[in-house]
């Protein structure tokens, strides 16, 4: 699982590459100069607080670098750079085809791209790349999206969810039982959707978007 040091101390790594303090990498990026500040990291009840994929985006197309760029800066901790490893990576589309996945849900198959990401707790973790406009204005069509099926789903989470009969989405989890799953939609102008609990193959929560 990212740490929340790994990121904020991948911000301060961008900002310093560019020869930037942290609220000068906002400014460059068009965002308030406070959104990277210290005081902004955490608040005094000692909850932690992290930075948006919006904003992340921001200060990579700002600062020209990629998403290799700035993985390579999250698997730095202490100035020390931890290995990425290559996590499987397939289309939403194809997801939902028989042999990308195993029967407990995990990915199998040789029809796998891989990319680089920093090192997970979730030996099973995949990424998605996102097709359609389903899933805006959250995801957009190309965005890649780090899944967890280790990571424990709650309401409120992002998640991927397969049917039985092969369908595959990414939603909002609003409500699980042990009978029914309750989804919402991404983008309002489709459906929310829900299915008895037998009819779902697995339901695995979005950890990391790259957008």
């Amino acid at each position: 699982m990212l740490t929340h040091r790994q990121i904020w101390n991948a911000i301060d790594a961008l900002a310093a590459k560019n020869k930037l303090s942290a609220s000068g990498l906002a400014k460059l990026a068009g965002l308030d100069p406070t959104t990277f500040n210290k005081s902004k990291r955490g608040a005094t009840t000692g909850k932690l607080r992290w930075p948006s994929t919006e904003s992340i985006s921001k200060v990579l197309a700002a600062t020209g670098a990629s998403l290799d760029e700035f993985v390579s800066l999250v698997g730095r901790e202490g100035g020390l750079r931890q290995p990425a490893r290559l996590v499987p990576l397939v289309g939403m589309a194809q997801a939902g085809s028989r042999g990308y996945f195993d029967d407990a849900g995990f990915p199998a198959g040789a029809g796998w791209d891989e990319i680089p990401f920093p090192e997970l707790a979730d030996e099973h973790a995949y990424a998605l790349e996102v097709t359609g406009d389903s899933m805006l204005p959250v995801y957009r069509d190309g965005d890649r999206i780090i899944v967890s099926p280790a990571t424990s789903a709650r309401r409120g989470d992002r998640v991927v969810v397969k049917t039985l009969a092969g369908e595959v989405m990414a939603k909002q989890l609003t409500r699980l039982t042990a009978q029914r799953v309750e989804l919402k939609s991404l983008n309002p102008a489709y459906e929310d959707r829900s299915f008895a609990l037998s009819e779902v193959a697995f339901i695995h929560r979005v950890i990391w978007a790259s957008q």
